[in-house]
């Protein structure tokens, strides 16, 4: 069956069959290898190595104007996807496709204990592209969107890390990133900053910007996001909307807290149930060199929400 002629001109990120494996030193016992390991151990200094796989088979299309959360148990891969999704680690296996940089609060903006609150400030909006005049006229924004008062002046090395994370949200929307990636940022601060940030956040997303935002709070995710990704494992367990998703996770977390783990289960198996798949062709086009690149991805719909890339061309 030929696939149809409809190409999707609203995606922003394109994240094909994404893997990510570590190799890592572990203690003999927990390799399983027993005496044997504890032998290699003495011989080399080091102990046995195993492969721990992070994401595995990640596939999904973000489109302009949404705001994705994403959910999971610790370590279930999700701050490991934001920074393959940056470009700031090499996947395993598959790719990143994007439309423009994607910005990681936290790690693009190159700011310096030694220096305050405001110079801080316009050297990340430098760093994130601003020329200086630019640079210059955002340091009031910024600095009230992190309300910091007087400790805008004092030295970075001075703030507690609450501050230092609402400072870098601050900046690294100052230069209204068209992909915004944010982890845990949001769980900073007091109520009068989550609603300031969570109005910037609707603002980047109305100018058909995209934003991913990592929380362990689903009740977060369900207020502020338009759509989620449950990771499992470091795989997608469902991919939907927002409020369906986070009302699922909830309930999967709440059974595992009051050790109902055959509740869990029978939660957890349902959502895969419902998590429906949909094919991608990723069309040849021009890209620039460098970590962002261009995609027109064609797309068969099947589900509003999942999705599995398959690429027709290599870019």
């Amino acid at each position: 069956m030929p696939w149809p002629d409809l190409v999707d001109e609203s995606a922003t990120v394109v994240v094909d069959d994404l893997s990510m494996r570590y190799h890592v030193t572990a203690d003999a016992d927990e390799a399983g290898l027993g005496r044997t390991a504890r032998t290699v151990r003495a011989l080399v200094g080091r102990g046995p190595s195993m492969i721990v796989r992070a994401i595995s088979s990640v596939s999904f299309v973000a489109h302009g104007g949404e705001q994705i959360g994403i959910v999971g148990q610790n370590g279930s891969g999700k701050s490991t996807l934001l920074r393959v999704v940056a470009g700031l680690e090499r996947p395993s296996r598959g790719r990143v496709l994007a439309t423009s940089q994607p910005v990681l609060i936290g790690v693009n903006a190159a700011l310096q204990p030694e220096l305050s609150g405001a110079q801080n400030i316009r050297l990340g909006c430098l760093a994130m592209g601003l020329d200086p005049d630019r640079a210059r006229a955002a340091v009031p924004e910024v600095a009230e969107l992190a309300d910091l008062g007087d400790a805008i002046r004092r030295p970075m090395k001075s703030y507690s890390s609450g501050m230092a994370a609402r400072l870098r949200f601050a900046i690294a929307t100052a230069a209204n990133p068209h992909i915004l990636l944010i982890d845990e940022a949001l769980a900073t601060g007091d109520a009068a900053f989550r609603e300031r940030s969570e109005a910037r956040m609707e603002a980047l997303r109305r100018d058909a910007g995209t934003v991913f935002l990592v929380s362990h709070a689903a009740r977060t995710i369900e207020e502020t996001c338009t759509r989620a990704l449950w990771l499992e494992h470091g795989r997608v367990v469902l991919d939907g909307p927002a409020a369906d998703v986070a009302l699922r996770y909830r309930r999967f977390a709440w059974a595992l807290a009051k050790n109902r783990p055959n509740q869990a289960r029978k939660i957890i198996d349902a959502a895969r149930q419902a998590h429906e798949e949909v094919a991608v062709h990723v069309l040849r086009t021009p890209a620039p060199r460098g970590i962002a690149r261009h995609a027109r991805p064609r797309v068969r719909p099947r589900t509003p929400a999942g999705v599995t890339a398959r690429t027709r061309e290599e870019i």
